[in-house]
């Protein structure tokens, strides 16, 4: 949920914090603190440097015919991933890239699997053989 409601990529516009109940575990006693997203930003920091970096070597593999695509049209991001707060932002800062997000993230591999079987033919030809 903290990272859901604070999580970023990139620094957001209005600064965000939130209260979160717990236990002190030096004390044992309840505790509640206040936290902000630059702290959950920061938390996490290497995984989006992770994903930024993955993408930046995909695209350096990517062959030359297919970059032209990526330049024409850009990155789109799916799954649950692509619901963290301005990392459509932060990817276009550090690849140059027009980035998009998926109209249903959370549902593109499905619906992205649905249309294949819908073009069983193309699956076949595109498959590989074992």
């Amino acid at each position: 949920q903290v990272k859901m409601e604070l999580g970023s990529a990139f620094p957001l516009e209005e600064e965000l914090s939130m209260e979160i109940k717990g236990r002190n575990l030096m004390e044992g006693v309840p505790k509640t603190i206040v936290i902000s997203d630059g702290e959950i930003r920061e938390a996490l920091g290497d995984t989006v440097a992770t994903i930024v970096n993955t993408v930046h070597e995909a695209l350096e593999k990517t062959p030359p015919e297919l970059s032209a695509d990526i330049l024409d049209r850009g990155i789109v991001l799916t799954g649950g991933g692509a619901l963290l707060k301005k990392l459509d932002v932060r990817l276009r800062e550090e690849t140059g890239l027009p980035v998009t997000i998926a109209e249903q993230p959370l549902y593109s591999v499905v619906l992205g699997a649905g249309k294949l079987l819908d073009n069983i033919d193309l699956l076949r030809r595109t498959s590989l053989k074992s």
